[in-house]
């Protein structure tokens, strides 16, 4: 059986993945460009992707294709409809990231919250060296603890970011971007009530037609005064343009790991703010770590496995 795993580097050059040699003959490449997918896939039983696209096109210059494993949980990359049709199975991997995007929800929000970045370079730039006090207050930081915390998307991420923030002491709070509310835990509130309620926003949504956009002009001018927001969702839930100007207006401040567009273009309004201290962001990592990229990689075996079963 052959395996062509097509976008290699978005796993990470540590990822073993030597398991998935047993099946039969892998073949592997860093990355693949739109037009050289059909090719590769060409003779392939097996392809395995995380955002590569495979539409209908390609997949019909695959005659032997029978399983398509998704190296992620989201499947918009694939024309599951297509698939389907030609008897294509295609499986993805769920819940593998959860503990990973918790964790970066809340390195994110203490980095900016606890104003780590000025304090920091307090310290390396030689000042608190210079300045004979043994500490410092430059910058006025807060505790969690007994702050009002609003989740969009309580979904796997969001009702974990939910039990950890509990154990900070904070309220939390949410809002159902399916429009359904689902959750005896805690309060469900409309979009600009917990906006505006809110101290701490965080957002752990897909992207689709109710979600994009979600968060625009109207919506980032209902935050509080010194509030945060933070996106581990999709990128074009918030509009950037409209975020960049409020962080330049005012001060709140914002965490992001998921821009509209990957990489973030260098004519980004993001790179441009006056007040770049209010805004922290990461390349899409939320999802990355070591043990979070070893579950995927078994969720891929295990569905192999299941396939050929």
């Amino acid at each position: 059986m052959k395996l062509v795993l097509l976008d290699a580097e978005t796993l990470g050059e540590d990822l073993d993945l030597s398991p998935l040699e047993r099946f039969g003959e892998l073949v592997v490449y860093p990355r693949t460009a739109p037009d050289e997918t059909a090719e590769r896939i060409r003779n392939a039983e097996v392809v395995i992707t995380n955002k590569v696209v495979l539409d209908r096109e390609t997949m019909l210059m695959a005659p032997r294709l029978k399983l398509i494993c998704i190296a992620a949980t989201g499947m918009n990359n694939v024309d599951l409809e297509a698939a389907k049709g030609m008897g294509i199975s295609v499986k993805n991997v769920a819940g593998y990231s959860t503990p990973s995007v918790a964790q970066h929800t809340f390195a994110m929000l203490l980095y900016l919250n606890e104003q780590l970045a000025y304090y920091d370079r307090f310290v390396k730039s030689g000042e608190w060296s210079r300045g004979g006090l043994f500490t410092h207050l430059g910058r006025p930081f807060y505790e969690i603890s007994g702050k009002s915390w609003g989740i969009v998307g309580l979904g796997s991420i969001g009702s974990e970011v939910a039990r950890i923030a509990e154990s900070f002491g904070a309220k939390v709070s949410y809002y159902s971007t399916s429009g359904t509310p689902h959750s005896e835990r805690y309060p469900h509130k409309e979009l600009d009530t917990l906006l505006r309620e809110s101290q701490i926003v965080s957002i752990h949504a897909p992207l689709n037609e109710r979600t994009r956009g979600l968060i625009g002009e109207k919506e980032v001018a209902l935050l509080p005064d010194g509030g945060i927001l933070l996106n581990l969702g999709r990128g074009g839930i918030v509009d950037e343009a409209a975020l960049a100007a409020e962080l330049d207006r005012r001060e709140i401040y914002a965490g992001l790991d998921v821009t509209e567009e990957e990489p973030l273009p260098e004519e980004s309004p993001l790179l441009k703010l006056k007040h770049p201290e209010r805004l922290f962001v990461t390349p899409h990592i939320a999802w990355a770590s070591v043990e979070a990229r070893q579950r995927l990689l078994q969720g891929i075996v295990k569905n192999i496995e299941e396939f050929l079963e």
